[in-house]
């Protein structure tokens, strides 16, 4: 069987320790010499960035995220091991580590070290789709007689330099296509090299619960369950018609799925699916004019990161999160596309509204989907708001003079509240 060190890169037939330097970190697999889709992620980004930086940090848990009414971002395999998770509300984090060291994001510190990352998986494949600043997809098919070797000593070469180079951790999934891909890299981390290969997958999928599929939430779950699926055998069960009918083109995916059949390519330049932009408060608040304030302060956000990737969204969508932790949603779609923040605010202000009485609430955010290139937004008149076009050249005129002035060139006063 073909084998490889993963620590001295030796190459080399089944053992299950390297015959050149006797270290135990040894991959084995049928299929070693013929995967060629991986999945990186590195192990606790933020977190291993911060221990790098402060060795002091070492031993200890540490959470990366905002205040005690923030949630974590992050937070290293200590902290997890406590019972930590992303996402978890900080005052929950810190109940069951009450020792953590919570650090704020140092974003231009983690940007950097993507880049250096990423600059590394340049020099395997011009293939890589970055899934975000500490993940991507990689396809290294017929790079082999580039480099010399086949895609998993390469891979193996990757992560280590990552570590003596960068002083950072990655975990690799190897196998045959995106999808086992991203479920091999969660194996075994940190520090993993796990592989799914052609022959072993649907043994491998069949027991394994459908929460493994990338997008399957709680909500898609529940009616799931409702439909008696929770493992990838109960789903073979069902016909590709039937799965369809009940759950619509998810019902299709999953049918392909459950056989391990993926057909989607590593795309460098995967499309943007949504822009939005959202904050938690220190305090859970009902306050109209605090909450507008924050609400035009992001659709401002959201249309500067549309005009700056010159795109536009026709779906507008609020997000709130109450005291009790429930997430209320609610979006509109417009007749045309816009990125101009005066409409954006303007569309999801009134969804707000019809919910303000739900309050107080611990969070809100803004978001623009449905995106299309810039050139074809706001075309059509609003022939209910004579002004908008005026307002929307105003906006305009207003971004030219905070490009050479500064972003606090001019402010609107209800972004002071």
């Amino acid at each position: 069987m073909p084998a490889l060190c993963r620590d001295c890169l030796t190459e080399f037939d089944t053992g299950r320790r390297c015959p050149s330097c006797g270290r135990p970190r040894v991959l084995e697999h049928d299929e070693l010499w013929d995967l060629s889709i991986a999945h990186m992620d590195c192990d606790a980004f933020y977190a291993s960035v911060e221990k790098r930086d402060n060795p002091d940090l070492a031993d200890k848990p540490v959470i990366i995220g905002g205040g005690r009414r923030g949630v974590v971002s992050t937070a290293c395999y200590v902290a997890r091991i406590r019972g930590v998770r992303s996402a978890m509300p900080m005052f929950k984090a810190l109940q069951v580590c009450p020792d953590a060291v919570v650090l704020k994001p140092r974003m231009s510190v983690y940007v950097e070290a993507s880049r250096a990352i990423k600059s590394m998986m340049e020099e395997l494949t011009p293939s890589i789709e970055p899934l975000s600043l500490d993940e991507a997809f990689l396809d290294l098919t017929g790079t082999r007689r580039l480099h010399g070797a086949p895609p998993a000593v390469m891979l193996a070469r990757l992560v280590k330099r990552m570590k003596d180079e960068l002083g950072l951790t990655g975990s690799i999934g190897l196998s045959h296509n995106k999808f086992l891909a991203k479920i091999a890299s969660d194996l075994d981390k940190p520090r993993g090299f796990s592989i799914i290969g052609k022959a072993e997958t649907e043994a491998f999928l069949r027991p394994k619960p459908v929460r493994l599929i990338w997008g399957v939430g709680a909500a898609t779950q529940n009616q799931l369950d409702k439909a008696g699926i929770r493992t990838f055998e109960d789903l073979l069960r069902w016909e590709q018609r039937d799965l369809t009918a009940r759950f619509g083109s998810m019902g299709e995916r999953l049918w392909h799925l459950a056989r391990g059949q993926d057909r989607r390519r590593v795309t460098r330049n995967a499309p943007m699916k949504s822009i939005s932009n959202e904050t938690t408060f220190f305090e859970d608040t009902a306050d109209p004019d605090i909450l507008d304030g924050h609400l035009w302060r992001m659709a401002e956000k959201v249309s500067d990161r549309a005009k700056a990737k010159g795109l536009a969204g026709r779906v507008v969508t609020l997000k709130l999160k109450r005291r009790d932790f429930k997430l209320i949603t609610r979006r509109t779609s417009l007749p045309d596309p816009t990125q101009i923040a005066d409409r954006i605010y303007r569309t999801v202000k009134p969804l707000f509204s019809q919910e303000i009485d739900q309050g107080p609430f611990r969070l809100i955010g803004c978001g623009l989907s449905d995106l299309c290139p810039e050139e074809d937004a706001d075309r059509l008149p609003d022939l209910l708001d004579p002004q908008a076009t005026k307002r929307a050249d105003a906006e305009r005129a207003t971004d030219s003079l905070r490009a050479r002035f500064g972003d606090s060139a001019i402010m609107k006063g209800r972004a002071l509240r």
